[in-house]
């Protein structure tokens, strides 16, 4: 793990991201190099290409409130996709997410929502099925999504953590992609983000891995760090047969895991 996964010390942490200057806009001689080093971190010496013709990312210009920042990543031929990375260039945690999909899983749209610290490229790396890396990048405008609260206070922020819903957003057709809809009530603590009655600086605790399986095959692997959302809910694709259960399964920094089988097809769960 290099040192842009690791979330800071709270307090140094806050401090240091008061007194840092917004990204100027126009400053692309400092994103590019904020690249060349994230992709060194991540993905070593392989080459990443930009293409729209493989992936494409969606994301708001200004983001309407920085730590609730939607981020739809599609691809033109989901089969030839292996996974997808997230990539918040200016977060403290940039990798928000690696994907990997299963048997089960398709990667033509991918929707989440993320935290958003400052003014910052957003990448969406495709792997494909022969190794190959594609790269889609936006530029966000948001401030302090990654210190916003979770709640009114700590113990708010964690009613009910763990629980589940799943909603299938399209009627059920064998043979037919279909979109769901997975929402999973976790504060996803960062390190950064202040109690607001005690007014102390909360440890970090977040969802590190979801699991989702359709009739025991893989849908897909998330693996995430502290740019998720509070409350993540994340839209997917699989391809669903007459009748199954798609299966979730989330494990946090905790080591609090939780478990919910969803009777398919349905509308709501």
């Amino acid at each position: 793990m290099t040192r842009h996964f690791v979330p800071f010390a709270a307090a140094l942490l806050a401090g240091a991201l008061a007194a840092t200057p917004v990204l100027a806009e126009d400053d692309a001689a400092a994103r590019d190099q904020r690249w060349t080093e994230l992709r060194q971190d991540v993905f070593g010496d392989r080459a990443v290409e930009q293409s729209k013709d493989v992936v494409t990312l969606d994301a708001p210009v200004r983001a309407e409130d920085a730590a609730l920042v939607p981020m739809a990543i599609k691809t033109a031929d989901p089969a030839s996709i292996k996974g997808l990375t997230l990539i918040i260039d200016e977060n403290p945690g940039p990798v928000a997410a690696r994907v990997t999909f299963g048997p089960a899983g398709d990667a033509g749209l991918l929707k989440l929502r993320t935290r958003v610290n400052t003014y910052t490229n957003v990448h969406a790396v495709a792997e494909t099925t022969d190794g190959k890396l594609f790269d889609a990048v936006r530029f966000v405008k948001a401030s302090g999504g990654c210190s916003a609260p979770a709640g009114s206070s700590d113990q708010e922020a964690m009613k009910g953590m763990g629980e589940m819903r799943l909603k299938v957003r399209d009627e059920i057709t064998p043979g037919k992609s279909a979109q769901a809809t997975l929402m999973i009530r976790h504060p996803n603590f960062n390190g950064m983000q202040m109690d607001q009655v005690k007014r102390t600086y909360t440890p970090a605790r977040y969802i590190k891995e979801i699991k989702v399986s359709y009739n025991d095959k893989d849908v897909f692997t998330l693996v995430s760090d502290i740019s998720l959302s509070t409350d993540p809910v994340i839209e997917f694709g699989f391809k669903p047969e007459a009748k199954g259960q798609i299966k979730v399964a989330a494990t946090d920094t905790e080591g609090s895991h939780w478990e919910k089988t969803f009777d398919v097809p349905t509308q709501s769960n």
